[in-house]
């Protein structure tokens, strides 16, 4: 099977771009002949919260073959890049779909391929929505021929914008790219913390939705035998969180890495990291579960989006009912004093590890598009 993937790719950057460079290494595997299209403008810059859309040298990123070609702002590159793309004569189109800013571009494109366009989908609803969300997607959602969730409620989302949509439910595959987990002692001491604490692991892009300033207000109730490291480059400012930790007794306990995390870091934090504790106050899925499952961390989450029924159903971690401080600081001390639960949370990652490969989901992704 010819396949054409359509979305971000290197020399772009983030989490997006690594599962698309993942996938297609998957599906090239298969004896499927692949080819990448990424964009040549994805954002423009007055509209980009972070620093750079691109890698830098210091990233270390494994780089991508791919086609830089669809800019999101220019309609006359939509019909290039569908020229493009039909001129190639794939059998299917692959793309992903995280939130309305690419519906006009890419819903174009998947009308004019000349061929069967199958998407996975990160986000119907964004996490950070807008009056025009709906309408716009929707738009793209009725010209794409099926659909990939990796959550029940971006299952749900997809269905209440197009009950007749075609789709399957695969669930995100871990992330094995950045390395074996490191000795404990070790990375804790590489990043100038204390092994004798209990370490808990913010880690990924800082967002309002995320809900670093509910772990914050959690961490100020929190004994002197607990840190935090807080590990991720901020969208837009951080003077509220800066705020926070400089009000917070246990300031010292705390250590800030407000930068993009490159791929070769990414192993030391979670090889020092007992919990990562995602509070956040909406969500779909995420990958930052991949990466935990990757190096056996369980983690806390927050009873919204896809989190429960990927964690706290799976036994992978716990799940606070609401993103709320108190109940974020309960379940920490809760966690820590039970020595079964933290076994058998581990015990469960292991499970799933066997379970959320690479090579199940492209295999599966695949048996889907065949039927469409």
């Amino acid at each position: 099977m010819r396949i054409a993937l359509l979305s971000s790719f290197y020399p772009l950057r983030g989490g997006i771009s690594q599962f698309n460079s993942s996938l297609m290494e998957e599906l090239g595997k298969c004896h499927n002949t692949t080819r990448a299209f990424s964009f040549s403008r994805q954002y423009p810059s007055l509209l980009f919260p972070g620093k750079t859309q691109y890698v830098t040298p210091e990233d270390e990123a494994t780089p991508v073959e791919a086609q830089a070609i669809l800019d999101t702002v220019n309609p006359f590159s939509w019909i290039k890049t569908a020229r493009t793309i039909r001129q190639w004569k794939p059998d299917l189109l692959v793309m992903k779909y995280w939130m309305s800013w690419f519906a006009p571009s890419l819903g174009w494109v998947a009308r004019h391929a000349g061929c069967k366009s199958l998407v996975v989908l990160d986000n119907v609803i964004p996490h950070e929505p807008h009056w025009f969300d709906k309408p716009l997607t929707r738009w793209f959602l009725k010209g794409c021929t099926g659909f990939v969730s990796m959550s029940e409620s971006v299952e749900r989302d997809l269905l209440s914008l197009r009950p007749d949509a075609p789709h399957r439910l695969l669930f995100h595959p871990l992330y094995s790219h950045f390395g074996e987990k490191l000795p404990r002692e070790q990375a804790l001491r590489a990043l100038g913390l204390e092994p004798s604490r209990k370490t808990l692991l913010f880690f990924g892009l800082i967002r309002e939705y995320k809900g670093l300033d509910i772990l914050l207000e959690a961490f100020r109730s929190l004994p002197e035998d607990y840190q935090l490291v807080v590990a991720g480059e901020p969208y837009g400012s951080f003077d509220k969180y800066r705020q926070i930790i400089d009000s917070l007794p246990g300031k010292d306990r705390i250590r800030v890495f407000p930068d993009y995390i490159r791929d070769s870091q990414v192993k030391g934090f979670f090889s020092a990291a007992d919990l990562c504790v995602l509070p956040y106050r909406s969500a779909t899925q995420s990958g930052i579960s991949a990466i935990a499952y990757h190096f056996g961390v369980p983690m806390l989450v927050t009873d919204v989006g896809g989190l429960k029924e990927s964690i706290g159903v799976h036994g992978t971690g716990i799940v606070a009912a609401e993103p709320r401080a108190d109940l974020i600081a309960g379940h920490i001390v809760r966690y820590f004093a039970d020595p079964s639960l933290q076994q058998s949370c581990k015990e469960a990652i292991e499970k799933e590890k066997q379970r959320l490969s690479w090579e199940r989901f492209s295999t599966e992704l695949l048996d889907f598009a065949a039927t469409l």
